[in-house]
């Protein structure tokens, strides 16, 4: 991390003005925030509650740039803090972790509601007008509303088999769950994330999430 934060800290050393936008919390999105923030003077903006974050952001929020605004969005689903940034000027979305620039899936399986919140927020950004998204993982989207249905259709895909697991098996616990549809192939180091990804599944088809 230490790489990364001269490496940034270098580029911005000709900046007139700097801000640090996070999407999230996650370690690998936020770490270095606030070692980047001490070493170059910038302030931190993203939701709040997150280490070193010196300005909130709200749902709707706007933070002014060189290029245009980027109006903050909320798009729970991957966490319940998770933010969006949408740069009208050049229809496009810095999209965090809400999808990914590689796959069909993104982590959705941290809190009560995630699946429900995720679809939510799928649903929200197909609306905006968008030519790109830039995910933070991978390369960027371009044909965005293709990208969205084939996260969707993952997680609908996923919903309908837990649906399918707990009608056919309706006395199956979750550990028994997992094995029934993911077919008893998830290595031991994965068991746990599949438990908690087919546990948001298993609560939202119960309604729970909705």
């Amino acid at each position: 991390m230490e790489d990364h934060v001269r490496a940034l800290s270098s580029v911005l050393e000709t900046a007139d003005d700097a801000a640090i936008l996070l999407t999230h919390g996650h370690a690998d999105h936020a770490a270095a925030a606030v070692p980047l923030a001490a070493a170059t003077g910038a302030p931190v903006w993203g939701p709040e509650g997150l280490d070193g974050v010196d300005h909130v952001l709200q749902d709707g929020d706007s933070i002014e740039t060189d290029h245009g605004a980027l109006v903050a969005c909320h798009t729970p689903g991957h966490t319940i803090d998770h933010l969006v940034y949408h740069w009208p000027e050049r229809k496009a979305l810095f999209a965090g972790d809400l999808v990914l620039g590689v796959g069909d899936t993104t982590w959705v399986a941290e809190y009560p509601g995630c699946v429900a919140d995720y679809l939510r927020s799928i649903d929200r950004v197909r609306a905006i007008e968008l030519s790109v998204i830039y995910p933070t993982h991978g390369p960027p989207l371009t044909d965005p509303d293709t990208a969205l249905d084939r996260f969707e259709a993952h997680r609908r895909a996923r919903i309908r088999q837990a649906a399918d697991a707990m009608s056919e098996h309706p006395e199956a616990d979750i550990d028994e769950l997992v094995d029934i549809v993911y077919g008893g192939s998830v290595p031991s180091a994965m068991k746990g994330a599949a438990r908690m990804s087919l546990g948001a599944l298993v609560e939202y088809v119960r309604g729970a999430g909705e």
